[in-house]
């Protein structure tokens, strides 16, 4: 299986490389891709790290992992008028098994408009870039770590991403591959801590130069 993660500048440390470890552990190719190549950094302190594969040289991938991150970064992504990530996007959509997205990076996803009428879900802070945003995606209720809508998975705010993984894994390969998985990495969450999530704020955080843009492609 070949699972790309398209990344960028100010993208989320955790959504890039828990999955990627995950993945890794399952035997899968991993590939992480860019607009450009070269050396990109994760956002806040996060070290940099070296992406060598173009969006324009890509293979068509089993499945596309899209990570979030800074607001600012996915505003502009978002206002690209060349449109170069999510025409990634939407070129991988037809033959990719599965369109993913974690944290925020279901804004981006949303973007392209391939989460137009599916189900879906995002950190909880960026639920309201959902109707303001893109009005056209279905929110689910509550908090899921993750949702799966036909061949949409999308997750929750940033560690809901070891779990998506998981799910994917199981998709495209099995339960028991993802069972192995589990124990290798010995994932069995116990925070020695215990809060309850925050209510959503009634305004989206990506920035406002993003507003409107709605989704601008035909859903798939």
């Amino acid at each position: 299986m070949n699972i790309a993660i398209p990344v960028y500048d100010g993208v989320d440390m955790l959504d890039v490389a828990g999955p990627f470890e995950m993945f890794d552990w399952a035997g899968f190719e991993v590939d992480l891709v860019a607009a450009e190549p070269g050396l990109k950094k994760f956002r806040g302190r996060g070290f940099p790290f070296q992406v060598t594969k173009t969006f324009a040289e890509a293979v068509q991938y089993d499945a596309v992992w899209v990570p979030g991150g800074d607001p600012n970064a996915l505003a502009g992504i978002i206002d690209d008028p060349e449109r170069v990530y999510v025409s990634f996007l939407t070129a991988q959509a037809d033959g990719a098994k599965y369109m993913c997205s974690v944290c925020e990076g279901a804004m981006l996803l949303a973007a392209s408009g391939l989460l137009d009428f599916h189900w879906a879900t995002t950190h909880w802070a960026f639920l309201a870039c959902f109707p303001s945003l893109f009005p056209n995606v279905k929110v689910a209720q509550g908090h899921p770590r993750f949702v799966l809508d036909g061949r949409r998975l999308t997750g929750g705010g940033i560690s809901a991403g070891l779990d998506e993984a998981l799910m994917l894994i199981s998709l495209l390969a099995g339960t028991e591959l993802a069972r192995e998985v589990q124990q290798n990495t010995q994932y069995y969450p116990d925070p020695p801590v215990h809060s309850a999530i925050p209510p959503t704020p009634a305004q989206c955080p990506v920035p406002a130069a993003a507003l409107g843009c709605g989704s601008r492609v035909t859903p798939r």
